[in-house]
């Protein structure tokens, strides 16, 4: 949070040349944090995503083998180990934790459901609905987990292409973004006599006008490049 404050408090000075406006951006670093977690958020799900696929990949193999779904989570876990065996991941916890419940004897439909609600993410509520149904109702657990595996895969795999495909655009976004601040700073430096009727009388309302269509900006490209699967 300091660091985004003294960040906003410089663009303040930058666009206004006026400490209580760099003050009052300032306060906007308020904000940063809930947009930072959300970010660190996200990434958390994205690669939970891509343990739980390589998880049904392997409950798979353990039912095509004859083992029973409660035998299946658990060897999944050792094999997440196996593929991560320094890595302590958010999945191989979950796991752990279902692990533990069924061997306290709660059913692995509870345990389950716990899980796809505190993930919230729309692959593992899914699989945890099928899941439990099919458990219900006898169907096909084997058939159930391998179409699931593969649909989840596939959907990762066009996300994974998605992301690629935007990785550059993202940093050009970046660069345009940065380059009127770095501008103005420019001539700040260089040509401060030219830049002193912007700091004056309408100059606030056009640097107000211009702070406010960059933020504007950066919030649309933000949501442009939010492409969801």
């Amino acid at each position: 949070m300091l660091v985004s404050g003294s960040l906003f408090f410089g663009i303040g000075l930058l666009f206004y040349h006026h400490w209580m406006a760099g003050m009052i951006l300032a306060t906007g670093c308020i904000w940063v944090p809930r947009f930072w977690t959300k970010v660190l958020l996200d990434r958390r799900r994205m690669t939970l995503s891509l343990h739980f696929k390589q998880a049904l990949y392997a409950l798979s193999s353990a039912l095509a083998a004859g083992k029973s779904v409660e035998n299946g989570f658990k060897e999944s876990v050792e094999d997440l180990r196996m593929l991560n065996p320094e890595a302590d991941t958010d999945l191989i916890r979950e796991f752990t934790i279902l692990r533990t419940r069924m061997e306290y004897g709660q059913p692995i439909e509870e345990a389950l459901q716990d899980f796809s609600e505190r993930a919230q993410i729309e692959d593992i509520t899914n699989f945890a609905d099928v899941f439990i149904t099919c458990k219900r109702t006898g169907g096909d657990l084997v058939e159930v987990v391998r179409r699931t595996s593969t649909v989840i895969g596939e959907k990762l795999d066009i996300q994974q292409d998605i992301m690629v495909a935007v990785a550059q655009k993202r940093f050009e976004s970046k660069v345009m973004f940065a380059a009127p601040f770095i501008f103005l700073l420019f001539l700040n430096l260089t040509a401060n006599d030219f830049m002193e009727p912007l700091y004056s009388g309408l100059g606030y309302l056009i640097s107000t006008g211009t702070l406010a269509v960059l933020v504007c900006c950066y919030l649309w490209i933000h949501r442009i490049m939010d492409i969801k699967v």
